[in-house]
């Protein structure tokens, strides 16, 4: 194995770790609404969200960072590609951008303030910045396997309208729907009373349209772009989807985060086999697409990469698996204290 073909399974791998930590901070930030809604006897609305909420107050930062670094490593290792891919995707992707921007504004300065109008419109600013990003790195991942239209000066010609094609589309609806029941599950594992109640029943009611919708979406993807051997992926995702079915229903949420994580790691797998040898493959002619060999940088510049990412990988993950068990136990709206946010001026 050469080491572009290296760098694009790391960058696969970086992928999959953002989809699977970020997938579920999308689906707490998505579900917020639902959850944070106040019921007959149980806690008020801000003390229900600042539960939903306080279950990735310590990690998702932290879960952020694997975009950065895959980013970071599609820079360093594929320049045509991140050069074309950031062209071409300019829109969508600075959607995606500022949403995240918003959330982050969001999830900071919510509590800053002791007003309920402040914290409501903060929440509103955690509710879309998780839903567009949500939708749209579906849209985005879907064309890039599907192809767009790559001149012979590798720049996409092809305009907006042009990735919002059925399916792209049906990929934002897989990557929504799997990140809500992905951010359920994780909700049920990590509160307790009304909330982790809700949250499973949640979780069991979105189940069963997540598994129609990215079952549609996997085996579309496979015919028309798979290979032989990811058959093997598609059971797999579809196996994982089915079992979160059955253990939602029997309020298992921990077994079933272990599958929701496993679909979700089988399908972008799937999408990153579908798309090997390219990068980015062109609906123009084959000979303008995108690969590991002509998009990648000097074999000095991936030899060097490839040191400090052997020396510096094992620290990042060592220290992100220390804060998750340091964050582990269960959260209760009875855990959440008065809010201590500073009161809003009157003149």
């Amino acid at each position: 194995m050469g080491l572009q073909e290296l760098w694009f399974i790391l960058i696969a791998v970086l992928f999959v770790g953002y989809f699977v930590l970020e997938g579920f901070d999308f689906g707490v930030g998505m579900l917020m609404p639902v959850l944070g809604r106040s019921k007959n006897g149980s806690a008020d609305n801000d003390t229900r969200r600042r539960a939903v909420l306080n279950t990735i107050g310590p990690v998702w930062d932290g879960n952020e960072v694997w975009l950065l670094t895959a980013g970071g490593a599609m820079f360093a290792a594929f320049p045509e590609w991140y050069a074309t891919l950031f062209s071409g995707f300019y829109l969508p992707l600075l959607l995606i951008l500022v949403a995240l921007i918003v959330r982050v504004c969001a999830i900071e300065y919510r509590g800053k303030i002791d007003d309920a109008t402040w914290r409501s419109r903060w929440d509103w600013g955690i509710i879309l910045g998780s839903w567009v990003p949500a939708v749209l790195w579906g849209v985005a991942f879907a064309n890039i396997v599907r192809g767009v239209a790559i001149d012979e000066n590798r720049q996409v010609v092809s305009g907006f309208f042009d990735l919002l094609n059925p399916y792209a589309l049906l990929g934002g609806a897989t990557t929504a729907l799997v990140f809500a029941l992905h951010g359920a599950v994780f909700i049920a594992l990590k509160t307790a009373d009304e909330v982790h109640e809700d949250a499973v029943k949640l979780a069991s009611r979105l189940s069963i349209p997540a598994v129609v919708v990215a079952g549609a979406f996997v085996l579309w993807t496979q015919l028309a772009y798979g290979k032989g051997w990811t058959w093997i992926l598609v059971g797999i995702a579809a196996a994982a989807l089915l079992g979160v079915v059955a253990l939602t229903a029997a309020a298992r949420e921990g077994w079933a985060f272990v599958l929701t994580t496993i679909a979700v790691i089988a399908t972008v797998v799937l999408l990153f086999a579908s798309l090997y040898p390219n990068v980015m493959p062109s609906t123009i002619s084959d000979a303008y697409s995108l690969t590991i060999h002509n998009a990648s940088s000097s074999p000095y510049t991936l030899k060097v990469m490839t040191w400090a990412a052997a020396i510096m990988t094992p620290v990042v993950l060592i220290y992100q698996g220390w804060t998750y068990w340091v964050f582990r136990q269960r959260i209760s709206t009875k855990h959440i204290p008065p809010s201590i946010g500073l009161p809003i001026r009157t003149r």
